[in-house]
């Protein structure tokens, strides 16, 4: 079951070269993915408001083609209200995310480095704004599984770079 479930992340996330992606693994709650010149450990929310056509994820990937290591993205569950912030949260520490429509990122690489750091060693993580129409989005991800997949995705591109 859970394998079907990252199988439709993983094509949520495919570029056109899809058939060169490869699963390195499942891990808990999180699936480790590469190919088409990046790496990256994604998870879909256990609970969300939404279940639509462009589902919501954590990724956290590695583009070493591009020198970048360790880039958390979030896709949201509706799209946030504009001036909104993007808040996430593990385990009682917050991160202030950037970003704008469904997408949101860490402000910059020491972020990404923090927000990283606590997802290893957190439970759970939450993401929040406010929609488009005003309302209090929550999407709550389950972090088991988080620090294998990372560490999947970073030795799969560690190798490339």
């Amino acid at each position: 079951m859970q394998a079907k479930k990252f199988l439709f992340l993983f094509l949520i996330m495919a570029t056109p070269a899809a058939a060169q992606q490869q699963s390195l693994g499942i891990f808990g709650m999180w699936g480790a993915f590469s190919g088409g010149g990046r790496c990256y450990a994604i998870s879909e929310p256990f609970r969300s408001p939404a279940r639509e056509a462009l589902r919501p994820f954590v990724a956290i990937g590695h583009w070493p083609g591009r020198r970048i290591s360790g880039q958390v993205h979030v896709r949201l569950s509706r799209e946030k209200r504009q001036g909104s912030a993007v808040l996430l949260r593990i385990d009682g520490r917050s991160f202030q995310l950037r970003g704008g429509g469904r997408d949101a990122w860490a402000p910059d690489e020491r972020a990404d480095d923090e927000i990283i750091a606590a997802m290893r060693t957190g439970i759970d993580m939450v993401v929040e704004t406010r929609s488009s129409r005003g309302l209090l989005v929550r999407d709550h991800y389950r972090l088991r599984g988080a620090a294998t997949a990372m560490d999947a995705a970073a030795l799969a591109c560690a190798s490339r770079g």
